[in-house]
């Protein structure tokens, strides 16, 4: 990596860190971000130059932003979707895996698949766009439901675990403890429980708020998705929706 890119790198690191913890220090940042104070100060003098940055009062020691940068993030917030922040990725782990990936939302008690990247092998999983999956059923639900609290959970499933396969988890010990492991993890599995050919992974994708707000998730019938694979696919959706997640203004609690 060159010298100049650097110095862009750590110049956004800086924005973004004073962006969570305003006003901030320099010796402050530069703990948080563990870069040299001199290299904190050039960046916050770089941004102060730009404008996306002030001091806070008539002292040059504590940084806050400035109207600038909360108008464009606000308008950033404001005009990318789900769907949009989630395109180049999916395709990424379409290539990655060969398989098709499926970017899902709440609606309800049920998951709504709002977009697919399809997989080229000739036997698929397929579910049209628009169709509902069972939140109870399906990796993508208990991908969202797992960051709940889980008196939400009971209400948005009405305290009823429909059974659709041998597979289906309908106890409700056994669900909350799944949806235990499912957030130790940081994605969910499903193996036949809502279709017996299907096996999934998936992980949560976060709003600015912290609310998970989708899911994305990797489809392919259960021969080509064993145990072996499904944890390595979970690696990949978690790094996938994290990315997802932070390009729609979310920060992972340090």
């Amino acid at each position: 990596m060159s010298e100049g890119m650097r110095t862009v790198l750590s110049a956004f690191r800086v924005l973004e860190e004073v962006a969570y913890a305003q006003p901030a220090g320099v010796g402050e940042l530069a703990r948080r971000l563990r870069l040299p104070k001199s290299t904190v100060q050039r960046a916050l003098r770089t941004l102060w130059t730009a404008g996306w940055i002030c001091p806070d009062g008539a002292e040059v020691t504590r940084w806050v932003l400035t109207t600038r940068a909360l108008h464009i993030g606000q308008r950033a917030i404001a005009d990318l979707s789900v769907r949009d922040a989630a395109a180049a990725t999916m395709q990424e782990l379409r290539r990655e895996t060969g398989e098709t990936s499926h970017l899902m939302v709440r609606e309800g008690d049920r998951a709504v698949l709002i977009e697919r990247v399809e997989t080229d092998h000739p036997i698929r999983a397929v579910i049209a766009l628009g169709s509902a999956v069972p939140l109870h059923g399906s990796s993508n639900g208990k991908a969202m439901l797992a960051w709940l609290p889980r008196e939400q959970v009971a209400e948005i499933l009405g305290g009823r675990l429909e059974r659709f396969t041998g597979n289906t988890i309908v106890d409700w010990d056994a669900f909350l403890a799944e949806l235990d492991r499912v957030r130790e993890r940081g994605y969910a599995s499903n193996v036949g429980e809502w279709r017996t050919d299907i096996a999934a992974v998936a992980s949560p994708i976060f709003d600015h708020n912290a609310q998970p707000v989708a899911s994305i998730s990797i489809s392919a019938p259960g021969s080509r998705m064993p145990a072996g694979t499904r944890e390595s696919y979970g690696a990949l959706v978690i790094e996938a929706a994290q990315r997802i997640s932070a390009t729609l203004g979310y920060r992972r609690p340090a």
